[in-house]
């Protein structure tokens, strides 16, 4: 492009994308050497330098000689070649500082949930249309059992930004703790408004959630808060993680009753704990020892997660055995010692009916 056209351009596009001019201009000056020893590749091994006027586009390009001097060797026509590259390189710019922009817009976003729709499917990883930009949704991010298809819209934590193949990536999950409480931000207004705060949280995604929460305020209950009237807050939050469970518990600073309370729905007798081993001892009734300990474990298993303590659980029903055997055995001794003292009234009656019935027999 032309001269003029060249310095119009660089000028607009640097006002209305907000770039640095001279980061533009000293990646253009980078890549106007770079082509000039691709035209003249006997200049490849000297030490090369250009000037580039901001306000005309005039490009020159020196040699250093011996003497710290720099000659000029710019060629005939030179300017066409140097207008194209200046052109290849703004694009360029542009697509980096917009991409940056949009980077560093999405690094504010880390923590929090974005809407979306898939618009491409690699190899199980779901690439969401974000809008501004594209994010990665990888199948460890998923939620198991979850199918996916083109053009389903989605809510997605912004989890991370990594450096990918091409470069940074925005990576974005469904399965992670995080993605449960944000959503429940969305539903319940007390918990941005930090009258409710989740203290904990534990998840096996696709499953089981287990939530602690507490209130700054003895007016709100944070359970009630959560869960809504009638249910309707957590079955918003269940109708968009599919038949996934959510146990919503009160948080308490007083250990054993928040271990107890971890262990819901099942109901807690008596709690030890170990300081130094950080160990928490749990009884239980016969009758809600498979409901403490969950299927396959998971109950006792998220507990462990959400209080950060190592459960064990004791059937209450072992000690409940031991009081009965023992009211037996006073109950046997006692028969034995009235059995004794019966023994002699007893016998004249069984010596009277021996007597009897043996004619009985003969005949």
């Amino acid at each position: 492009m032309p001269i003029t056209e060249f310095s119009s351009a660089l000028n607009q596009v640097c006002s209305e994308r907000g770039i640095s001019p001279d980061s533009v201009l000293d990646a253009i000056k980078i890549a106007v050497i770079a082509a000039y020893k691709k035209d003249f590749p006997e200049t490849a091994s000297i030490d090369l330098t250009t000037e580039v006027d901001r306000e005309s586009g005039e490009t020159r390009i020196y040699k250093m000689l011996e003497d710290n001097t720099l000659q000029d060797i710019t060629p005939p026509g030179f300017g066409r070649i140097a207008a194209q590259t200046a052109k290849q390189v703004i694009l360029q710019k542009i697509r980096e500082e917009e991409k940056d922009a949009v980077m560093e817009e999405y690094r504010k976003k880390i923590g929090s949930i974005v809407a979306g729709h898939i618009f491409r499917m690699e190899r199980g990883t779901s690439i969401i249309d974000l809008g501004k930009a594209q994010g990665v949704l990888p199948q460890m991010e998923q939620i198991p059992q979850e199918r996916y298809y083109i053009n389903q819209r989605l809510k997605v934590l912004v989890k991370e930004i990594s450096e990918g193949p091409k470069g940074e990536e925005i990576i974005l999950s469904r399965s992670d703790p995080k993605f449960i409480s944000e959503l429940f931000a969305l539903e319940v207004p007390e918990i941005p408004s930090n009258t409710v705060k989740i203290e904990a949280i534990a998840r096996e995604a696709g499953s089981r959630t287990k939530m602690a929460v507490s209130s700054n305020s003895e007016k709100i209950d944070p359970v009630g808060s959560c869960v809504g009237q009638k249910g309707v807050r957590v079955t918003n939050v269940i109708a968009e993680i599919g038949d996934e469970k959510i146990d919503v518990i009160p948080f308490s600073s007083n250990k054993e009753r928040f271990v107890a309370a971890s262990l819901a729905p099942a109901k807690v007798k008596d709690v030890l704990l170990d300081i130094e081993t950080k160990t928490a001892t749990i009884e239980v009734g016969e009758d809600q020892l498979s409901l403490a300990i969950g299927r396959d474990g998971q109950n006792v298993r998220l507990a462990a997660k959400l209080t950060g303590w190592k459960i064990d659980i004791k059937g209450a029903h072992k000690k409940e055995e031991v009081a009965p055997k023992e009211k037996t055995k006073e109950k046997k001794v006692a028969k034995k010692k009235i059995a004794k003292k019966a023994k002699p009234a007893k016998k004249k009656p069984l010596k009277k009916k021996s007597i009897k019935t043996k004619p009985k027999a003969k005949e």
